[in-house]
């Protein structure tokens, strides 16, 4: 399946649940390329942002476990054009 690449950003509100998002993060860290992480210790949450590459249903799964957590947000953008497998 062709891949797509993208970014993906989080914020973790609820900074209880960084444990199950971390967990989630390296359970897909095949398609995880970059990622940078910032405790935003004023406003009392963390923010991540991913770079990512993989098909639109690694993507989702990704996208879906993270969001469907209380207290984390996310948003992603994917590029339109699709790459062959393996980069």
């Amino acid at each position: 399946m062709p891949s797509r690449l993208g970014v993906i950003g989080i914020v973790v509100e609820d900074l209880e649940a960084v444990p199950r998002v971390n967990q989630i993060l390296s359970h897909h860290s095949q398609i995880i390329v970059g990622r940078m992480g910032i405790p935003y210790r004023q406003r009392g949450v963390s923010v991540i942002s991913l770079i990512i590459d993989g098909d639109t249903d690694e993507i989702g799964s990704l996208t879906g476990k993270l969001g469907s957590i209380k207290g984390v947000s996310v948003k992603s953008a994917l590029t339109t054009r699709q790459y062959p497998d393996g980069g």
